[in-house]
């Protein structure tokens, strides 16, 4: 006899009637029943890490020891330890800080390292049973994935916005005057006084922190990747500040005509002149001059002062480069040794 094959969504019994089709509407509130308790349990777990930063800054007038009002800022706990990521422009030349948690606690924070050329800066307050935020992954961040941020805005404590990435790779200009590269875009809703707070994925993981808005435009709003925060903080913490290599040149980009760039064989028709050389730098030692037109370091390409900036790091302190200029239409070369940049005040 041969099988007889049932399918697998069995018609409904004669004496069931069918259901009826789901009403107008119905898949659309199941989707934002879905968007409402991702944010909420993204807020449930990581509002405790979220805390207000208050500052105090040395007062111009009233003579030693006065003190006058800074402002506030947002920033998280990352370690159990009481380590507290923020803004440098938050707590940058602050003589006193305190730290409030969203359980109403409140305590002196102490000031642990300050890196003004990514906007970072690590604080440390003592303590207990604090929950740390976890930091999560921004190199897999995608256009369009939501994002949650929580913050301080004009001091409304832990407001919570939404909104995804707009964009990846954005670059920003940090108060020191160094690019920042990689910035995270979001339209995400941030007001002064969310610098410092955590940018989340809908894990609750911690893919950036915020730092900036465009004024007066709406939706475009701005945090320095968690890849980027995670290496600057480990290296606070360890030295206090970031260590970065140093020539002694005051520089501008300059742009060649095309029979310079095709005469010498140069990557770009953009490079960088030197307008000013410190006395006894390693530029100065290295025999540069005022208007020596830079081309290329170790064998990098220089195309704008960002790109000097670049490759200024840690890893060059010590280490000979050969430098490519152009002096008088000539092309030549010569050995600097990059030093560690002094520590900024």
């Amino acid at each position: 006899m041969d099988p007889v094959f049932q399918p697998l969504l069995s018609p409904p019994s004669p004496d069931q009637p069918p259901a009826p089709p789901p009403a107008d509407g119905d898949g659309d509130a199941a989707l934002l029943d879905a968007y409402s308790r991702a944010v909420t349990g993204v807020v449930e777990r990581v509002a405790p890490s979220v805390v207000k930063i208050d500052v105090q800054h040395p007062a111009r007038r009233g003579g030693p020891g006065r003190e006058a009002p800074g402002g506030h800022g947002s920033g998280f706990v990352f370690t159990h330890d009481g380590m507290i990521l923020t803004n440098s422009h938050v707590v940058n030349g602050a003589s006193r800080l305190e730290v409030t948690l969203t359980d109403g606690r409140r305590a002196p924070a102490d000031l642990v390292g300050d890196d003004p050329d990514t906007d970072l800066a690590v604080v440390r307050v003592s303590l207990d049973e604090l929950t740390p935020a976890t930091l999560g992954d921004s190199d897999g961040l995608k256009p369009g994935q939501l994002v949650v941020a929580i913050g301080n805005p004009y001091g409304f404590q832990t407001t919570v916005t939404a909104g995804v990435v707009s964009a990846l790779g954005r670059t920003l200009r940090s108060r020191s005057g160094r690019l920042m590269d990689n910035i995270v875009q979001t339209d995400a809703a941030l007001n002064p006084g969310n610098s410092g707070g955590p940018l989340l994925d809908s894990h609750g993981r911690v893919i950036g922190v915020n730092t900036a808005v465009i004024l007066p435009a709406q939706g475009i709003c701005f945090a320095i990747p968690s890849n980027t925060a995670q290496w600057v903080a480990s290296h606070l913490i360890r030295d206090g500040r970031i260590r970065r290599a140093w020539l002694g040149v005051g520089a501008q980009p300059v742009r060649l005509n095309r029979r310079t760039v095709r005469v010498h064989g140069l990557a770009s028709e953009t490079a960088v002149m030197i307008v000013h050389v410190e006395k006894a730098s390693p530029a100065d030692r290295a025999g540069l001059r005022e208007g020596d037109i830079l081309v290329t370091l170790g064998d990098q390409p220089l195309r704008t002062v960002d790109d000097l900036h670049r490759m200024l790091s840690e890893g060059h302190i010590g280490t000979p480069a050969t430098a490519g200029f152009l002096r008088l239409g000539e092309r030549r070369s010569t050995t600097v040794v990059p030093e560690e940049s002094a520590p900024r005040d």
